[in-house]
């Protein structure tokens, strides 16, 4: 059943002593006459010039939270200069009126004052039916961290969407992250979604624009939150109303997809780096070593030692992406899974001795063609022999040795920086 409700003597006050002290002096929150009293969930909704629709959804909003018998507040992140931070207060939303920074940066300002165990997102122009916001809060109370709504599980009413939208930029980026995050969501991109607060607080959401939504979805993977779908209403835009991506021209679409994809490649540099660079190092050394003693006829192709310095190429380039794909998983390792296992493969002591040992080994395979150079009056012999095969091998094994020394000193650091971190939240 709903919770109590309080009313405010002084009505829509202008309200910034209710807010949380020391946060952005730029930002001021209104209170309704009829506010909620400890709400469960907290509907926060970014909002800019929606004065055509933000009345009607206030009151969806209103039947959706008395439907699901759950006690919310609706908090209107509002940047407008008409009408909508008004008519909000009338119908009795909370009003944070911000400077208009950007999708994401309206929700950056609005957790602060964010009073619900619940938030529930989406958008203030009624495409999403919030009368239906019930089973979102069915999902939470389950126990689910994240829940996320789908279009394509729900429905998607004709002329709702611009076909580009439903028939590739939706599908196609919604494949490209599972495929990335090896996830199972159907609509990566739909406004209407749903989290725990503090899993939002531990998120720690940085995007300023249209790119918060795939952060979102990224890092909740990284987190491995509890995650569910839940069907989602989607309907046509009022009679009157513009939509942003109108209103901002036909490049909005492909500047939003971009900033999306450039969101999953971020997060997810490992996948581009840390597997790649295990295959690149393997077929080098595959090329390499074999030939440490000299060339190797197999059929009418000789691998001589150009193949080996090809080798070592790839083995170099390899054995890099490997180390920095490690390092982009402990810098998004939200729940310590990829320290644990990197801290293991990698324990300091005995890498830097390892580390040496092969950097030793290399510099002895090389010291013999050096010898030979300076017996030959620093004159390399024109034939290739054993000894050259050996000198490549032994390069390798210093820059592996190298190498290695270097990234375990970064691994280690980077765990004590976040172990510090961690240990301070």
């Amino acid at each position: 059943m709903p919770r109590s409700m309080a009313v405010s003597e002084t009505g829509a006050a202008e309200a910034a002593a209710l807010g949380p002290v020391g946060v952005d002096p730029e930002v001021r929150l209104l209170v309704p006459r009829n506010d909620v009293v400890e709400p469960e969930l907290s509907v926060v909704i970014p909002a800019l010039d929606e004065e055509v629709t933000v009345g009607d959804f206030v009151e969806w909003c209103r039947e959706g939270l008395a439907a699901a018998g759950v006690a919310g507040e609706v908090v209107i992140v509002d940047s407008s200069s008409d009408r909508t931070s008004e008519i909000a207060l009338e119908h009795g939303a909370r009003v944070l009126r911000t400077p208009r920074r950007g999708l994401g940066r309206a929700y950056i300002d609005a957790l602060p004052y964010v009073r619900g165990e619940y938030i529930l997102m989406g958008d203030a122009d009624c495409t999403y039916d919030f009368r239906l916001l019930g089973p979102f809060v069915e999902k939470l109370r389950e126990g689910y961290e994240f829940v996320m709504g789908s279009r394509w599980a729900g429905s998607i009413e004709p002329g709702s969407m611009p076909w580009l939208h439903q028939y590739l930029g939706t599908p196609v980026t919604t494949w490209i992250l599972n495929h990335l995050y090896r996830s199972r969501f159907s609509d990566i991109h739909c406004g209407m979604r749903a989290i725990r607060r503090d899993s939002f607080e531990r998120m720690n959401l940085t995007s300023q624009s249209w790119e918060y939504a795939s952060e979102m979805v990224l890092k909740s993977v990284r987190m491995d939150l509890r995650t569910t779908e839940v069907p989602v209403r989607f309907l046509k835009d009022r009679e009157g109303r513009e939509s942003h991506h109108k209103r901002a021209g036909w490049t909005a679409p492909w500047k939003a997809a971009w900033i999306n994809l450039r969101a999953m490649f971020v997060y997810g540099a490992d996948y581009f780096v840390l597997r790649p660079g295990l295959l690149l190092l393997a077929f080098g050394l595959l090329l390499t070593l074999p030939l440490s003693f000299g060339s190797v006829t197999i059929g009418a192709i000789t691998f001589s030692l150009y193949w080996m310095l090809a080798g070592m190429t790839l083995s170099i380039v390899g054995l890099q992406y490997f180390f920095l794909g490690c390092i982009a998983q402990v810098l998004y390792d939200y729940t310590g899974t990829a320290r644990r296992r990197w801290l293991g493969l990698f324990p300091y002591t005995r890498t830097v001795a390892l580390s040496a040992g092969v950097f030793l080994l290399g510099l002895a395979l090389t010291v013999p063609l050096v010898v030979d150079y300076v017996r030959s009056g620093l004159q390399l012999p024109g034939e290739p022999g054993a000894v050259h095969h050996l000198a490549v091998t032994g390069l390798l094994a210093m820059i592996v040795g190298f190498t290695t020394f270097a990234f375990t000193l970064v691994l280690h650091a980077a765990s004590m920086a976040f172990s510090e971190r961690d240990g301070r939240a």
